[in-house]
């Protein structure tokens, strides 16, 4: 089982919600994780706006080697936001198969081959090259601190986070 090297597993204390810390049989693993991310066409970006309303939008993206890279336009209200305030919450579509991440969104700074492959990966997912290294766009980065996931039809058994070092 893959397991990120900066964080641990572990089940959330919910009681009210049927979820008991000690009952950790059903968790979920990094692998399903890793895949649910690799798969998805979309996540949505959830930022804060400077008056503290919440801005959500979907994005495209790319998860390689265990990080999610997504571009904006510098001009972007999710970028001005982000530029702003770095806190992020991202999660995929599906409310029945979960993963939510919170954390920040950071400039990406990444080399040439890692450039290719994150390139690769678009055209791969959504037939587009973005043409990353030729654009005034901003590619970013998401860094977590935890993320949660959980299976709809086996909830509250699934219920598993994982809390990273930052």
């Amino acid at each position: 089982m893959i397991q990120p090297a900066n964080a641990r597993r572990v089940r959330p204390n919910m009681p009210h919600y049927g979820v008991m810390p000690e009952q950790v049989d059903a968790m979920l693993s990094w692998d399903w994780v890793e895949r649910q991310m690799h798969e998805a066409r979309n996540y949505w970006v959830c930022t804060v706006c400077a008056d503290g309303r919440p801005h959500s939008v979907p994005v495209w993206g790319a998860w390689i080697d265990g990080v999610l890279y997504f571009g904006s336009d510098r001009l972007a209200l999710k970028a001005r936001n982000i530029a702003r305030d770095s806190r992020i919450v991202l999660h995929l579509g599906s409310g029945d198969e979960t993963v939510i991440f919170e954390g920040k969104a950071a400039e990406a700074r990444v080399s040439a081959s890692q450039l290719q492959r994150i390139s690769r990966r678009y055209v791969e997912k959504y037939e587009l090259d973005p043409q990353l290294a030729e654009s005034d766009d901003l590619l970013l980065r998401v860094i977590s601190r935890k993320v949660m996931a959980w299976l709809e039809k086996d909830y509250p058994a699934t219920a598993t986070y994982w809390l990273f070092d930052v």
